[in-house]
């Protein structure tokens, strides 16, 4: 069985126990959260669009993720500009879809 599942403005593709990074949730490790905006749910061969299904899951961890390099240049201009960023996000563990 797995859902599909908007978590913070991005769609999941979850089963139980899986393991996932998200953007930055609200919480402290070790708290439970739970997902209600399920936009489909397959359970083998039975597949239902909507519905009022709910994902619950435990934040695990949060951290940042790998450095993603913007570099800027223009060609025979002399302008180079180098920028970076680290993304935070948040470990989450899917405990039960009810």
């Amino acid at each position: 069985m797995f859902v599909i599942v908007n978590i913070a403005g991005q769609q999941f593709k979850v089963k139980k126990d899986d393991e996932l990074f998200v953007h930055r949730l609200e919480g402290n490790i070790g708290d439970k959260v739970e997902f209600s905006e399920v936009l489909m749910s397959s359970n083998d061969n039975n597949v239902s669009l909507g519905g009022s299904s709910k994902v619950h899951a435990e934040i695990v961890d949060h951290l940042k993720g790998d450095k993603v390099i913007i570099f800027k240049k223009r060609r025979r201009k002399g302008y180079q500009k180098m920028n970076g960023h680290r993304q935070y996000l948040t470990k989450i563990k899917i405990n039960d879809i009810a």
